[in-house]
């Protein structure tokens, strides 16, 4: 058998280690490349999610969202309701992730089940570019 890694794989070295024990089942490569600590009472366990998280960075996947947010209010959802008064309100959120600004126009067109919100574009006389 191979000898386990000292210190987890990481980048090139991870994935060329697991091009060499491919034939291994996931718990087993985890373990041959590093990802094993042993605790209290000589415990020994595989830290798969390390593991995971390590091949995905190696093979440049990121799983972080990247969000701008300053740790106060809710996560945008995507998600409207109906308010009782029959209005749809979109939030500041969204409007700012689009650059919108006040007084910013919007043609409104109704579908089955869908609506399409069509940003009327306005050239430098204030005319619309869509009414040639």
């Amino acid at each position: 058998m191979t000898e386990t890694a000292t210190t987890p794989l990481t980048g090139k070295a991870l994935l060329q280690k697991l091009k060499e024990i491919s034939h291994l089942k996931a718990r087993e490569k985890a373990i041959q490349c590093g990802y094993q600590t042993v605790g209290k009472n000589q415990q020994s366990r595989v830290n798969m999610a390390a593991f995971y998280e390590a091949l995905l960075a190696a093979r440049g996947i990121s799983l972080e969202t990247g969000s701008d947010r300053d740790g106060r209010g809710r996560e945008p959802t995507y998600r409207v309701s109906v308010h009782k008064n029959g209005q749809i309100v979109i939030g500041a959120t969204y409007t700012d992730k689009m650059g919108l600004k006040p007084g910013d126009e919007f043609e409104i067109k109704l579908g089955y089940k869908h609506i399409h919100l069509i940003q009327i574009d306005r050239d430098k006389d204030g005319e619309d570019s869509d009414e040639e």
